[in-house]
């Protein structure tokens, strides 16, 4: 277990969300496969915003926000996660901005306090017609600003 993945305190901003890790998820050896952690912090941002009203159902003209592409992801992992059962992922924005934004993570024990990997990713929000960058609604900024990390 490296250093990050020691107990920390309760989250001063975000939300954590509870996922789950299931059997099939982990690989060969009896760990969660890498490329199953960016999936599980994608089905997490997904429970958040459903949350919040905000569904996306199929269709790319109606998504609004929801038509939006990774540009960057990184990840880092602390420790290895090697059971199935309830973990969390804990979510924030580190920056909104017109057409784009950041968002950190850790995937974590089911109440916050160890983190098994950590990082950020960058989306655009597309024009669904031209697939050019597009400006977030404000209805989706006034829901970001609430998981903004304020500079402790």
């Amino acid at each position: 277990m490296t250093a990050e993945a020691l107990a920390r305190p309760a989250q001063s901003h975000g939300q954590l969300v509870p996922v789950t890790v299931h059997f099939d998820d982990l690989d060969a050896l009896g760990l969660l496969h890498n490329a199953r952690y960016p999936v599980l912090v994608e089905r997490a941002w997904t429970a958040l915003w459903a949350e919040r009203g905000l569904v996306f159902e199929g269709d790319w003209v109606a998504a609004g926000d929801f038509c939006n592409a990774v540009k960057e992801l990184r990840i880092t992992y602390d420790a290895p996660v090697n059971r199935p059962g309830a973990y969390a992922v804990h979510l924030w924005l580190d920056r909104l901005g017109t057409t784009g934004l950041t968002y950190g993570f850790r995937f974590c024990s089911a109440d916050g306090g160890t983190t098994y990997a950590h990082g950020t990713r960058v989306l655009v929000r597309l024009d669904p017609a031209t697939l050019r960058p597009a400006p977030w609604s404000e209805m989706f900024r006034t829901l970001g600003r609430e998981l903004l990390r304020t500079q402790d």
